[in-house]
């Protein structure tokens, strides 16, 4: 865990991986990808940071967002740290190939059937900052498709395991909660109460693919907040 400092500001943030073309950390609920309407320091913003101090760089860090993940969604969010993997890895992300993201979601039912692939076309509502998934093809709506497996349950909530095929706008919280599943914490899409932090218990836990310079197989994985749901369902898979 690092931690930046910036006047009278101090935030920490912990590397999962680090070379000279990419850098990967593990965003907290709450922490922001990129600038909005708030004017809230970003999480890229602390990565710079944290690349100026650490090479003794002159002038401005370049950090390049290559994907993006929901305020109140924690985990695995991965940074380029040059143009040219800037523009290979956003190449991979559009066309999706030989790139993998997995996601834990803990919702408030069980899915039945336990294991199935998701096909929905999506509506983005730019007023609303909501998606809304439909299984007929809608004006301006794009397809979006996950796979979900039912992995372990507690008293209350159950952990599902999510492979995301496509990367549209709050896919995986819409097309949940079109077939009656809701996460934990996410007012937005169904779930009746809020968590303490403002986040949702959605987590990027892990990201696989072929890194773009050295042509390795890269994986980087993602410990689950420090919270007692997500430390109990993370025991479950030891």
């Amino acid at each position: 865990m690092k931690a930046i400092t910036e006047g009278m500001q101090e935030r920490k943030i912990e590397i999962l991986f680090e070379d000279n073309h990419l850098i990967a950390i593990n965003k907290r609920c709450g922490e922001i990808v990129q600038g909005d309407k708030t004017g809230d320091r970003t999480i890229g913003d602390d990565v710079k940071i944290y690349l100026k101090d650490k090479y003794q760089k002159p002038g401005s860090v370049f950090l390049g967002v290559t994907h993006r993940l929901d305020r109140p969604t924690s985990g695995v969010l991965l940074f380029a740290r040059t143009s040219k993997s800037l523009a290979r890895m956003n190449e991979l992300f559009s066309t999706g190939g030989e790139i993998r993201k997995t996601y834990w979601a803990v919702a408030d039912m069980k899915p039945n059937p336990p294991v199935a692939t998701l096909e929905h076309w999506l509506v983005r509502n730019e007023k609303q900052n909501k998606s809304f998934a439909s299984l007929q093809e809608q004006k301006e709506s794009k397809k979006a498709s996950l796979t979900y497996q039912y992995i372990a349950s507690s008293d209350r909530f159950h952990l599902l395991e999510i492979e995301l095929h496509t990367g549209r706008h709050h896919q995986i919280r819409a097309q949940l909660a079109a077939i009656g599943l809701h996460i934990k914490g996410d007012l937005k899409y169904g779930f009746p109460r809020s968590n303490k932090d403002g986040g949702i218990h959605l987590h990027a836990r892990m990201i696989r693919f072929v890194h773009p310079v050295t042509h390795e197989p890269v994986e980087i994985s993602a410990p689950v907040p420090n919270d007692p749901v997500w430390q109990y369902f993370e025991k479950t898979r030891k």
